[in-house]
């Protein structure tokens, strides 16, 4: 599919799109990590539901590379300093390692007008990890078909969860790109970019 150059209310394409990244920082950033539990106190003009969200976990390698190291860790104390060390330093390891685990947890959210995966722990929502809904092509389910740019992977797999691939137009609203998600519900994905699966 060629890029299109859709305009809304005479406006250029990129110029539309530089006002959508504001607007969804703006309505993602009036709800908290928790989405589910609707605004945020402070927010004083009601913003609009989120079209889609879910949680993505750390990574499997993330999780395999924090019981490796915790495990390392505990291994070594044990060696030098006897079982009590380790008894002793079974708190602390632990909550680093949960630390480590609760700042790789992220958010894939879908507003009016973008979407973004960059939300995570108490970061704020960053504009190069937004694509706004109008630079969105086409979506599909799998991987990339044959043709299309090759994606950047966002996010990593999960049991029950099911491989999306979004092409795009870069912020210039010319070049194409793709990047593949795993979602819990490709169809609401796609419903919420506006682009319903076949």
């Amino acid at each position: 599919m060629p890029p299109r150059s859709r305009r809304e209310h005479g406006e250029p394409l990129v110029v539309q799109a530089a006002r959508d990244r504001e607007r969804h920082v703006s309505q993602v950033t009036s709800y908290g990590f928790f989405a589910g539990r609707g605004p945020k106190r402070t927010v004083t003009v009601v913003p609009p539901p989120l079209r889609y969200w879910q949680y993505d976990a750390a990574s499997p390698l993330v999780v395999l590379l924090t019981v490796a190291a915790l495990a390392a860790w505990l291994g070594f104390l044990g060696w030098r300093d006897g079982s009590a060390a380790v008894t002793d330093e079974l708190p602390l390891a632990f909550g680093l390692a949960a630390l480590v685990l609760l700042g790789a947890t992220g958010r894939l959210t879908v507003s009016d007008v973008g979407v973004s995966t960059d939300i995570a722990g108490l970061r704020q929502t960053s504009s190069f990890g937004i694509v706004p809904r109008v630079l969105v092509t086409d979506v599909v389910l799998g991987s990339a078909p044959k043709g299309w740019p090759k994606p950047k992977r966002r996010g990593g797999w999960w049991p029950g969860r099911r491989r999306v691939t979004v092409r795009h137009l870069d912020g210039d609203a010319v070049t194409e790109q793709a990047f593949t998600v795993w979602v819990r519900d490709p169809a609401a994905f796609a419903d919420a970019l506006g682009h319903p699966l076949p």
